[in-house]
């Protein structure tokens, strides 16, 4: 199940589980590094709004192919043996995991840009909703939809 790409539940698997199904794979033993990107949830907006909690919903169907298709082109370059990214759907607090994005590779040299590249597709194509409930400077309750792409400009 962790070797699934994809969106899954929060709470379905761990970064460990995550680490676990790369290191088991044959080819593992190509790899030099390991990188892990760990996308948690904000505690304030860009705007300086203070975040109560998200929840993440997701076209999964599509979100599942998006992600699959990600990684298995990030795959294809030099140096590269494992590119993974699992997101969560559900309910968060603020500090919770939201994905975890792992990226092996023959040296880090070639991690990280791939490491890069596959959060940053991710954030762009992949159809994954989050609803934000925050708290105004002012004291206003607020709650709205957002995408990745916007929410997470300058991650």
């Amino acid at each position: 199940m962790t070797d699934r790409t994809g969106v899954h539940k929060k709470g379905k698997i761990t970064v460990l589980d995550v680490i676990n199904a790369s290191r088991n794979k044959s080819d593992f033993l190509k790899a030099g590094a390991l990188g892990l990107f760990i996308g948690v949830v904000r505690g304030e907006t860009l705007k300086g709004e203070k975040v109560q909690k998200l929840e993440l919903e997701a076209y999964e169907e599509k979100a599942n192919e998006v992600l699959t298709n990600i990684c298995n082109s990030l795959k294809k370059r030099r140096g590269i043996v494992d590119v993974q990214i699992h997101h969560f759907l559900g309910e968060f607090e603020v500090g919770e995991d939201l994905v975890y994005v792992l990226v092996a590779a023959d040296h880090r040299k070639n991690l990280f840009p791939v490491l890069e590249e596959a959060v940053e597709q991710y954030k762009q194509k992949a159809p994954i909703f989050k609803k934000e409930y925050a708290t105004s400077k002012e004291g206003k309750e607020l709650t709205y939809w957002t995408s990745e792409e916007e929410s997470h400009k300058d991650s």
